[in-house]
C-alpha cells in the first residue's frame, strides 16, 4: 500500500503552509514525489521556526548546557536539575505570543496549559507558575483589551488547575503595541522514580492517544506562530486553541499515576503541531518509526480529514508508548479519571511516520525529515552595529538640561526630584503589579513562602511528594527553590550583547536577594524576523551575550523556547518589530527557608547599605569610585527608565556588566542572609537607587533617612546619582547590633565597593534623601508614594474604560 499520487502544488498553496519554494523542492527530493495535502501541512508545521528553530539553532549551540546539577538538558519537554536531598526540579518557559495577540484570553490560558504539560510529561508535579508579559502603552484602548484579556486567561487556567502563579514581570512600551508577548514559566517536582523521556522504543509496542478529544481548534498554530502579524491575522482566530483547565487537572493526575506503574516507555505532549509533532518527535528521538491510525482518534467534530487531524492543536492531549501487554492497564487509569484513552498506533522498525485514514495510507514521511533533519539557515551577522544603534550610542548625558539639587528643567518647566520620583513610581513598568497578581491564586498548594510583590524572586517550599516521589518523608525539609523571570528589553534593543549579559546578571541578582544560589536557566527568545539583517544581528548578539552571562554565573541552559517574527505589518505596509526580548527564567536553591529575605525594610533603626558601586559619580574613571576602570562599568542614564519616562528619549548604551563585581556583591548578599545579618535585600534595577529605596519603604510603610556621602568639591549630575542604573547594586538593611560584624565582612570581601547610606526610620511616615552637607534632594510621604505606586495600573484602566 502506498500514498496516493498528488499533482504539484501551486506557489500560493505552498506559501499558505509557510513553506518556501526551495524548501518545497527539498521536500519533493526527500519523498521522491510531490507531497499530498496532509503531508504538505505536516512539513509546514514541523519546518516552521516554532518547531524546528531553523534560523536560531546554529546560535543556540553556544549555550552552556551541562553542569553538576543538570539531569536533563535541552531536547526534552523540560529541563531537570538536582536540588539535593532527593529533590529533582523540572522547569521550562514557553511563549504564546501570536495567539494572545488575536485572542488574548484563550491565547494566554492555553499558554499556561501547554507549559504545564511540558512539566508533568516528565513525571513531575507542577508546583508553580511565573509569567513574563509585554504590552504597548496602557493609555491605548487596544492594549488595555489585550492586557486585561491575557491576565484573565492566565488566572483562569492557573487558578482552575490548582497551580499557584507566584511571580513574574510586566513591561509596557509602544514597541509591543501590535505584538504583545506572553511567556509562561512552570516548575515541577519529580514525582516518579524515573524521569520520563520522549523517545519511542520497542518494536511492536502500542502507541496510546490519551486525554481530550480532537477538534479543529488550533489548526496550523505552529505555522501561525512563525509568521508576521498583520490586520489579516484576525482571520486566524481559529488557529488559537481552546483549553479546559479542569480536564487538564485530571490529565495531570492520570499521567502521574500511569507513569508510576512502569508501563509507560515514553510520553510526549501534543502541543504545537499536535499529532504530527508528537508522532514524528517520538519516532525520531528513539530512532524508530510509528504507524498511526486516525480512525481510532476520539473526535468532537464530524467530517474531519487527515490534514485537520494532523494539524489540530486541540488541548489536553498526550501520546504514550506503552510496554506491549500493559496498554489496558493504562487505559483503565485514564478512563477512571474521565479521560479518553485508545491504542492508535504501533512502534515499527522502519524509521518513518505512517498515517492511516479510512484504511488507506494518508501520509508517509521519514521521521527525521520532520523532526531532526530539518532546514537550517546559517545567516551572516552584520559586521558592525546597524545605523539605529550607532546613532543611539552617540547620545551623552551632556545633551540633557543642566540640573541642580532642586531638580531639572523639562520642556521649560522645573521638575523637582520629588516630582521625578513620583512620576517614575507612577510609570506602569515600575509601578506595583498588584492589579495583576491579585487575580492569581498564588497560595494554592500552600507552599508559597514569598508572596508576589514582596521580594525580588518567588520562593517555594519543597515538600516530600507521596508514593515514590522525590524528597525524603522521614526528615524535616528546610530547603526551598527560588525562581525569577527577567529581561530589560530596552537594554537589549540598544546593545543586544551587553543587554543580554545584563539580563542574566539581573536574574542571578534577584535570586541572590532572597538568599538563593543560582543554579540553571531556561530562556525564551522573543525577536523579530531573522530574515532581516537587523533582526538577525539582534538575535545573534543577544545569544552571544546570554552565553557569556550563563557561563560567568555557572547557570547552564536546560532548554527554552524561540519565538521569532514578532512584528506587526501596519495598514500602510510598514513593519514594526518588537524590542528584542530574551527572557531568562532562572531557578535557585535555598538551603534554609528560615533564612530568606524580602525587599521591604524590617525594623525601624536598621542601617541601610548599598552593595556594589557607591553613589558618587563623575566622568573620570581614575578618581571616581563609582567606575571600575578595568571594565568601564559605571552607573548610566543611557537606556534608563528615567531617560525614557522623563525625557522621552530611548538612547545611549546600557550599563556594562562587571561579572567579578556581580559575583562578589551577590555572594556577599547571600552570605549576609544565610548568616542572619541581613534583614532585607532589594536590587537596584529600573529607576535606579532612589526608586529601589522608595520601593523598600513603600513595602514596609517605614520611612528612611538617606544621606548620600558625596565629595563637596565635585560637580554632579544629580539625576545620574539618583536615577542612574547599573553597577551590580543591592540595597540591604542590617540591625545595629550586627553592624560591626557586617561591616567587617564587607571590608574583607567587597573592598571599597559598599557604603552605609542611611537608616530605617518612621520620620513621620516619610522618605528623605539628602547630601552630606545637608542639602535636601527628596522629601516625600510614604502615603503619596504608595498612591502612585499601587494604583498606577488601575488608574489608567479606570480612566480609559
Amino acid at each position: 500500500m502506498t500514498v496516493s499520487s498528488q499533482p504539484p502544488f501551486s506557489p500560493q498553496e505552498i506559501a499558505s503552509e509557510g513553506i518556501k519554494p526551495e524548501e518545497y523542492e527539498d521536500i519533493v527530493k526527500r519523498l521522491g514525489r510531490h507531497p499530498n495535502k496532509a503531508e504538505l501541512g505536516m512539513f509546514g508545521v514541523m519546518w516552521s521556526e516554532h518547531c524546528c528553530y531553523k534560523n536560531s539553532r546554529p546560535l543556540l549551540k553556544q549555550f552552556p548546557t551541562t553542569g553538576d546539577r543538570i539531569l536533563v538538558g535541552p531536547g526534552e519537554n523540560a529541563g531537570v536539575v538536582d536540588l539535593g536531598n532527593g529533590f529533582q526540579l523540572a522547569f521550562k518557559i514557553e511563549s504564546h505570543n501570536h495567539p494572545s495577540a488575536v485572542e488574548p484570553f484563550q491565547g494566554a490560558a492555553t499558554g499556561v496549559g501547554g507549559i504545564l504539560r511540558d512539566i508533568f510529561t516528565m513525571g513531575a508535579r507542577p508546583i508553580a507558575l511565573l509569567n513574563s508579559l509585554r504590552f504597548g502603552s496602557l493609555e491605548d484602548s487596544r492594549t488595555q483589551r489585550l492586557f486585561q484579556g491575557v491576565v484573565a486567561g492566565i488566572s483562569h487556567y492557573g487558578n482552575s488547575v490548582g497551580v499557584p502563579t507566584v511571580g513574574g514581570e510586566v513591561y509596557f512600551d509602544p514597541a509591543y503595541s501590535g505584538n504583545p508577548l506572553v511567556n509562561v514559566m512552570a516548575l515541577g517536582l519529580m514525582e516518579t522514580p524515573e524521569i520520563v523521556k520522549s523517545g519511542a522504543a520497542g518494536f511492536g509496542n502500542p502507541v496510546l492517544y490519551v486525554g481530550s478529544t480532537t477538534g479543529r481548534d488550533g489548526m496550523g498554530g505552529a505555522s501561525f506562530a512563525s509568521a508576521q502579524l498583520s490586520d489579516e491575522s484576525m482571520d486566524n482566530r481559529p488557529a488559537v486553541q481552546v483549553g479546559d483547565p479542569f480536564l487538564e487537572k485530571s490529565l495531570i493526575e492520570a499521567c502521574l499515576e500511569a507513569f508510576k506503574t512502569g508501563a509507560v516507555v515514553a510520553a510526549q505532549d501534543m502541543g504545537a503541531a499536535g499529532i504530527t509533532c508528537s508522532t514524528s518527535e517520538m519516532a525520531a528521538k528513539g530512532g524508530v518509526g510509528i504507524e498511526f491510525d486516525l480512525d481510532k482518534i476520539p473526535v468532537r467534530e464530524y467530517g474531519m480529514v487527515p490534514y485537520e487531524y494532523l494539524l489540530s492543536e486541540s488541548q489536553e492531549r498526550m501520546l504514550f508508548v506503552a510496554h506491549k501487554g500493559r496498554e489496558q492497564e493504562l487505559i483503565d487509569i485514564f478512563h477512571r479519571w474521565g479521560l479518553q484513552a485508545v491504542v492508535a498506533g504501533t512502534v515499527i522498525e522502519e524509521p518513518i511516520v505512517r498515517i492511516f485514514f479510512e484504511g488507506k495510507i494518508a501520509a508517509e514521511i521519514p521521521a527525521t525529515a520532520l523532526s531532526e533533519n530539518t532546514p537550517l539557515y546559517e545567516r551572516e551577522v552584520l559586521k558592525e552595529a546597524p545605523e539605529y544603534a550607532r546613532k543611539a550610542w552617540e547620545w551623552t548625558v551632556d545633551l540633557l538640561p543642566n540640573c541642580s539639587a532642586k531638580g531639572i528643567e523639562v520642556e521649560g518647566k522645573l521638575q523637582s526630584w520629588n516630582h521625578v520620583l513620583l512620576t517614575l513610581l507612577d510609570t506602569p513598568t515600575i509601578a506595583s503589579k498588584r492589579w495583576v497578581y491579585r487575580q492569581y491564586d498564588y497560595q494554592v498548594q500552600n507552599n508559597t513562602v514569598m508572596l508576589p510583590g514582596g521580594a525580588d524572586a518567588a520562593v517555594i517550599r519543597l515538600r516530600p511528594l507521596e508514593s515514590g516521589g522525590t524528597g525524603s518523608n522521614n526528615v524535616e525539609i528546610k530547603t526551598g527553590v527560588a525562581a525569577t523571570v527577567d529581561c530589560n528589553p530596552r537594554y537589549v534593543y540598544l546593545d543586544p550583547y551587553e543587554g543580554a549579559k545584563a539580563v542574566v546578571a539581573e536574574a542571578a541578582r534577584n535570586l541572590s536577594c532572597v538568599g538563593a544560589e543560582p543554579l540553571a536557566v531556561t530562556d525564551n527568545l522573543n525577536f523579530g524576523s531573522p530574515e532581516k539583517p537587523i533582526g538577525y544581528w539582534q538575535l545573534a548578539e543577544a545569544c552571544r551575550g546570554l552565553s557569556v552571562g550563563c557561563r560567568e554565573f555557572d547557570t547552564p541552559v536546560t532548554g527554552g523556547n524561540v519565538s521569532l517574527y514578532n512584528e506587526t505589518l501596519d495598514s500602510e505596509g510598514n513593519t514594526q518589530p518588537i524590542y528584542p526580548t530574551p527572557v531568562v527564567g532562572m531557578v535557585g536553591l535555598i538551603a534554609d527557608l528560615a533564612k530568606i529575605c524580602g525587599q521591604a525594610w524590617k525594623n525601624e533603626g536598621d542601617f541601610i547599605y548599598l552593595l556594589g558601586l557607591p553613589v558618587s559619580q563623575n566622568i573620570n574613571p581614575n578618581t571616581n569610585p563609582n567606575i571600575n576602570p578595568s571594565t568601564n562599568t559605571k552607573v548610566e542614564l543611557g537606556a534608563s527608565e528615567y531617560l525614557a519616562t522623563i525625557h522621552n528619549t530611548v538612547a545611549g548604551k546600557p550599563p556594562r556588566v562587571d561579572f567579578d563585581l556581580e559575583r562578589r556583591v551577590q555572594k556577599a548578599c547571600r552570605q549576609g542572609i544565610s548568616q542572619g545579618l541581613v534583614n532585607s535585600a532589594h536590587d537596584c534595577a529600573e529607576g535606579g537607587l532612589i526608586v529601589a529605596i522608595a520601593e523598600s519603604s513603600i513595602g514596609s510603610e517605614l520611612g528612611a533617612e538617606i544621606r548620600l556621602d558625596l565629595p563637596a568639591d565635585t560637580t554632579y549630575r544629580w539625576d545620574e546619582t539618583l536615577f542612574g542604573e547599573g553597577g551590580a547594586r543591592i540595597l540591604v538593611s542590617v540591625s545595629p547590633e550586627k553592624q560591626q560584624t557586617w561591616e567587617n565582612y564587607l571590608t574583607e570581601n567587597l573592598d571599597h565597593q559598599w557604603q552605609k547610606i542611611g537608616k530605617v526610620g518612621n520620620l513621620d511616615n516619610g522618605l528623605r534623601i539628602s547630601t552630606s552637607d545637608d542639602q535636601t534632594l527628596i522629601e516625600v510621604k510614604i502615603k503619596e508614594m504608595s498612591d502612585k505606586f499601587f494604583h498606577a495600573i488601575e488608574r489608567r484602566l479606570i480612566l480609559e474604560c
